[in-house]
């Protein structure tokens, strides 16, 4: 080799390892694209209008801001249909393969696991704000929860219970992987803490009747009822509780107005164990969302809004810190690596968040209960 060409080779060697990241030069997209699969028709629509406008409002704001250096973020919507596993798997697919997205906003438990074995192998980072299976829990190194999970809620609810004189307990779900790992963490939950499970009936998602595992509630004679349905079943199975004669105190990990359409007039003395989510002085990044979300959409959020929206400021912020660190940083891989740096992120529920080391923020979880159709704060409770 001649003198010139050793001379050029060393330069170059230079400016290659200059970059940091074994020899990659750094990607610099035009625009970071966020995925996120919701349920925007089907059976829920609801859950996808409130995430997917929750994850707009903070990219509409990060925007205003100036982006990343400069750089846009945007949201691509795609639809899981309110839960089927094959729309899922396909959206997964169009947001990897055609959009070339790093970072996905799953939800829904079946949504979630149908894409995780697609993140897994093509090492997307997953945030979901929705779904709440244990079963998710520590199964991917990619996936990642800012929504309390089964066995956080299922806690609250049975310190609730036991809290208010409950000895027994019997509980009420979905005939699914979701139903299936909330009645095992209600079950656990109940007998660490000294609770009778007494009953535990599921039913499936689109049954129109459901006075055969309610009649078997009844006969088992518990002290309380778990209800874990989501909307708008879990407005169902109160409606049928009821009108069948039990007076137990019923709670839910989650509650909307649909559910209050459908179980009317016994809506009300329903205790909802769920993340809390307020606009309050004391979090004055609370109260702009809450108002901003308010003037945008014209109706207040919820904690799924608040999830998905504090989601693409924690993804956002992972940008930052990969970015600067330099090399190939817009990937998966670094994305997860950023998060683990630094596991501590601002929260719009007040102040900070922590992942915990499964993959879980830690959240304040309350009881609210139910007042002419709509949850109000009762306290804040323990989940474990």
């Amino acid at each position: 080799m001649s003198r010139k060409h050793t001379v050029a080779m060393l330069v170059l060697g230079a400016a290659v390892g200059a970059l940091g990241v074994s020899g990659a030069s750094a990607a610099e997209p035009e625009v970071y694209k966020i995925g996120g699969i919701f349920a925007m028709t089907g059976a829920s629509p609801h859950y996808g209008k409130v995430m997917s406008s929750g994850a707009q409002l903070a990219v509409d704001e990060i925007n205003a801001k100036g982006g990343i250096d400069g750089k846009p973020l945007q949201l691509i919507v795609e639809d899981h249909k309110s839960g089927s596993a094959q729309a899922a798997v396909a959206a997964m697919n169009r947001l990897v393969d055609v959009e070339g997205v790093q970072a996905v906003l799953p939800s829904f438990s079946t949504v979630t696991f149908a894409i995780m074995p697609i993140g897994d192998q093509k090492k997307i980072f997953m945030l979901n704000g929705g779904g709440v299976s244990a079963n998710t829990v520590g199964a991917s190194p990619y996936m990642f929860n800012i929504r309390s999970m089964a066995s956080d809620l299922a806690g609250g609810i049975v310190h609730r219970a036991a809290e208010q004189g409950a000895k027994s307990i019997a509980q009420i779900a979905i005939k699914s992987e979701f139903g299936d790992s909330t009645i095992a963490a209600t079950s656990k939950a109940a007998e660490g803490a000294g609770l009778k499970m007494v009953a535990a009936e599921q039913f499936q998602a689109d049954a129109a009747n459901i006075d055969t595992q309610v009649a078997k509630l009844r006969a088992a004679k518990p002290d309380a009822i778990a209800n874990w349905p989501t909307t708008p079943q879990a407005g169902l199975a109160v409606k049928r509780i009821r009108e069948l004669g039990m007076q137990q105190p019923i709670y839910s990990m989650e509650w909307t107005s649909e559910d209050s359409k459908v179980a009317g007039k016994y809506a009300d003395g329903v205790e909802v164990v769920t993340d809390y989510f307020a606009p309050t002085e004391e979090n004055p990044w609370s109260k702009r969302f809450y108002e901003a979300y308010k003037a945008k959409y014209n109706s207040e959020p919820d904690f799924y809004a608040a999830n998905y929206y504090e989601g693409v400021y924690v993804i956002a912020e992972m940008i930052r810190r990969a970015k600067a660190k330099g090399g190939d940083y817009y990937t998966g891989e670094r994305l997860v690596q950023a998060l683990w740096d630094n596991p501590t992120f601002d929260s719009v529920y007040g102040k900070t968040m922590v992942f915990r080391k499964n993959g879980v923020a830690q959240k304040p979880v309350a009881v609210f209960r139910v007042q002419d159709g709509k949850p109000q704060f009762v306290k804040f409770t323990a989940t474990n």
